[in-house]
């Protein structure tokens, strides 16, 4: 094992008692080191042919750079082949199947045996690959970015009614210029969790920052890309909501978050851990642990540091956020379909139908809807907007978007029929009443009333009216009976087309006394089968 150098304070000691005069024994003695040390310090300034005056002109390290120039290794034959050699291993490393061994054997092959052994040769490529890829030193500006995330593992609460283990993703943010965290149990890591998650984290924070970072999670990221991933439409809807921008991080790039990714270390010995033997009964009580724990955790104070979290973030970055908009954000789902015949879209999210107006029909419309409200959208234009329903199979129309032919039918009434006849006379508003009297299915009667209608129409009003009067006459309340009356013309002559007649008389009519004897002949027949 190499000893360790001495002080360049004290090289500076031996060529000043050199100069002196004195020999290398006091010098040894007075400064405590071996005459073999002293001797090879006087051999090296001799071998290097160094003045000793500007020796001791020089600043330590630059001294102790002329004087300790490397370690041999990188002096070494070898070495300017391998260094040569490192930058296309290091390529190599990347590429499927190709391993540090089958390097170092190609390596071997190559140079013959003047060649390093398999741990020097892994020792230089790993110092080659670690130089290759130095860290830069993030600079966080105060109130600009809040890093989020999920841990990794997952928190627990019990089902009291069936004794199951409930997992529970974890939601973690942490404002990287003061260092304050924050962390909540979701059900999920749904876009629904997610946003709920968010949306408590900034009034946890009373504020917003200027961007988001989230990692490339499918809630935040729809496709990810190093340059420009695509954000999911709800988070930059949530974004435009608290006027704040959404910068995700980069793929495979845990060091562009590596301070949230070491707060969710963290928080595993602070939240976790201590945690770990307590039994929660719902995600409520999990919750309200977790969020004390958290509190704890942002007034420990820091290593290495006289103040805590909370007390550098209300006392510098506070004030620096954004204030929180007035509403709370709703997420609002957005989808496309083309209006059906019957002027009604399919929200397929709830199996519900909504009315449009009709005059779109066929063509594509927007369906923006939140948790309350669905709205419709042609050509940037609101044409409807409903009260969410989440009654499946079932229909919400508004009378105003049918066509006044799908109006009338769905206004029809016994009342608005009675009205309507009204309204052409009060001998029709009379005829169409007595129509309703009787005991026939209410739509027959509607048709009935829509023929009486158009038969109006169509007819002198004179001739209507003694129709009307004639079926009324004989009791005859029917659509049928007064039509025959105008198409037969028996409405022109001057005496009663149909006088009251009794049936005539003659030997093939039985009555009821023929009935009631045919009763007592077939009485006795009954009784003797019994």
């Amino acid at each position: 094992m190499a000893a360790k150098p001495i002080s360049m304070s004290i090289v500076k000691q031996i060529l000043k008692l050199q100069q002196d005069g004195k020999g290398i024994k006091f010098i040894s003695r007075t400064l405590s080191i071996s005459k073999n040390t002293v001797k090879s310090y006087l051999q090296k300034i001799q071998s290097g042919q160094y003045d000793p005056q500007d020796l001791m002109s020089l600043e330590e390290p630059v001294l102790e750079g002329k004087l300790h120039a490397g370690h041999k290794a990188y002096s070494d034959s070898r070495w300017a082949y391998l260094s040569s050699k490192l930058d296309y291993f290091t390529v190599e490393l990347n590429r499927t199947g190709v391993t540090r061994h089958l390097l170092w054997q190609e390596y071997i092959a190559s140079c013959g045996e003047q060649a390093y052994s398999y741990s020097q040769f892994c020792f230089h490529l790993q110092q080659h690959v670690k130089a290759s890829k130095p860290s830069a030193v993030l600079l966080h500006q105060c109130g600009d970015k809040l890093f989020i995330d999920f841990a990794g593992k997952p928190l627990y609460y019990v089902n009291q009614a069936t004794g199951e283990q409930i997992a529970c993703q974890v939601f973690v943010a942490c404002l990287p210029y003061s260092g304050y965290s924050f962390a909540l149990p979701v059900a999920s890591q749904s876009l629904d969790d997610f946003i709920s998650a968010l949306q408590r984290c900034l009034q946890f924070l009373g504020g917003v920052p200027a961007s988001l970072v989230p990692d490339n999670l499918k809630a935040a990221v729809t496709k990810a890309d190093p340059y420009e991933p695509t954000i999911n439409a709800a988070l930059l809807d949530f974004a435009n909501h608290y006027n704040t921008a959404v910068i995700p991080a980069r793929v495979r790039k845990p060091k562009d978050k590596a301070l949230v990714e070491s707060q969710v270390k963290m928080f595993y010995t602070h939240v976790y851990a201590k945690l770990r033997n307590h039994t929660f009964f719902s995600l409520y009580e999990l919750t309200q642990a977790v969020l004390e724990k958290v509190r704890l955790f942002n007034q420990i104070r820091m290593q290495k540091k006289d103040y805590t979290r909370e007390e550098k973030f209300l006392a510098e970055e506070k004030q620096q956020l954004q204030p929180l908009p007035a509403q709370a954000f709703e997420i609002i789902y957005q989808r496309e379909y083309k209006v059906a015949d019957n002027n009604h879209i399919y929200l397929t999210k709830d199996k519900h139908y909504y009315s449009v107006p009709f005059i779109h029909i066929g063509q594509k419309v927007k369906v923006l809807y939140t948790k309350h409200i669905v709205s419709i959208y042609c050509s940037g234009n609101k044409v409807a907007e409903h009260i969410r329903s989440y009654a499946p199979g079932k229909y919400t129309t508004v009378p105003g978007h049918l066509s006044s032919q799908h109006q009338h039918y769905r206004q029809r009434s016994k009342e608005y029929y009675i009205n309507r006849a009204n309204t052409i006379s009060k001998l029709l508003g009379e005829f169409v009443e007595q129509l309703f009297t009787q005991k026939r299915h209410e739509e027959q009667l509607y048709n009935s009333c829509n023929g009486l209608f158009n038969l109006q129409r169509k007819t002198p009003t004179e001739q209507f009216e003694k129709a009307l009067q004639i079926a009324m006459a004989h009791a005859q309340f029917t659509y049928a009976f007064v039509h025959n009356l105008i198409i037969n013309k028996q409405t022109d002559m001057d005496s009663d087309p149909l006088p009251i007649r009794s049936l005539p008389k003659h030997e093939n009519l039985r009555g009821k006394d023929y009935y009631a004897q045919q009763l007592k002949l077939e009485l006795p027949f009954k009784s003797n089968q019994k």
